[in-house]
């Protein structure tokens, strides 16, 4: 498995609870662009519509070599899981009012995969600890 990106804000912004491994439908120029790492998902994050899973904001960069094969970079993509799995998901997010962001992008042999989670909003207080943390991690290292 070799790690393409990670969301470093997902982790600062959520409470990362349940992670779920989905597989991507993307385009030709698309793959290629991956395989440059031209991509970003910062602000991406996912819905279910009709029974479905779909991937909105994640950028990837057109290939450079596409011209005219080459589509939207922030078009919505949709996710390959299986209908028991996304029934579930989509029960625990209206039980528990959670979002799904995405965590990795990542090989798993020649397939491109996405690691999903549900995820629970911090608030700011939360956010403030975790940074104290982090700042005093840093200071013992020092050390």
């Amino acid at each position: 498995m070799k790690i393409i990106i990670t969301n470093k804000k997902a982790n600062f912004n959520y409470f990362l609870l349940d992670k779920y491994e989905a597989g991507i439908e993307l385009k030709g120029t698309e793959v290629k662009s991956i395989f440059n790492n031209d991509l970003n998902i910062e602000d991406a994050y996912v819905t279910i519509r009709h029974n479905e899973m779909y991937v909105i904001n994640m950028h990837i960069a057109p290939f450079e070599n596409g011209n005219i094969f080459n589509v939207d970079p922030l078009r919505t993509r949709k996710l390959l899981m299986h209908k028991k799995e996304i029934l579930k998901i989509s029960h625990k997010i209206k039980k528990e009012s959670l979002t799904i962001v995405i965590t990795k992008v990542y090989f798993k042999g020649r397939k491109i995969k996405l690691e999903i989670a549900l995820a629970k909003g911090k608030k700011l207080y939360d956010k403030r600890e975790a940074i104290k943390k982090r700042d005093n991690d840093r200071k013992l290292s020092k050390y």
